[in-house]
């Protein structure tokens, strides 16, 4: 008898473990909490998710898909999100300083008054991007497409104000 309980018990606690560990997979750890720093998402789809305000700093979401996503006001500091697709997404006031944009796919993508600040969108696509009032100062823009894209008041690299 006793050494059923022993092992009931011990069978328990491993049960108790394996769920401790699903609950920490990063992908249900953004969707429930909103907070994922340093977490590896790369190529993660979050698609449509809605993620206001998250807390993603030094993340890595370099291929991932996130469409359509809300992000507005998220913490995304020092992010890697080259090569994602980012169209129609949600980023308004959203922390982007120094990160990782290289061919991301931006198109339609709502920027406006978003921190940029020496983000690297080297080939990223911006057309027809809404980056109003965005601080663009000392981001790195080398053969991004930005057609179409609403520039009005935003802060340039070159540390203009778009007129």
């Amino acid at each position: 008898m006793k050494s059923q309980l022993s092992i009931w018990g011990t069978a328990l606690i491993g049960g108790l473990f394996l769920i401790g560990c699903a609950k920490s997979n990063p992908q249900d750890k953004l969707l429930t909490d909103k907070k994922c720093p340093n977490c590896d998402l790369q190529g993660i789809d979050l698609t449509q998710a809605q993620l206001q305000k998250a807390e993603l700093n030094n993340a890595n979401l370099s291929g991932a898909k996130l469409s359509q996503a809300d992000l507005s006001g998220g913490l995304m500091d020092s992010v890697n999100l080259s090569s994602a697709d980012l169209s129609g997404t949600n980023l308004s006031s959203a922390a982007l300083g120094r990160s990782n944009l290289t061919q991301a796919n931006l198109k339609g993508a709502n920027l406006q008054n978003a921190y940029l600040r020496g983000a690297n969108l080297v080939g990223a696509n911006l057309t027809d991007a809404n980056l109003e009032n965005a601080d663009l100062s000392s981001a790195q823009l080398d053969q991004a497409k930005m057609t179409g894209a609403n520039l009005k008041g935003a802060i340039l690299p070159d540390g203009q104000i778009q007129k």
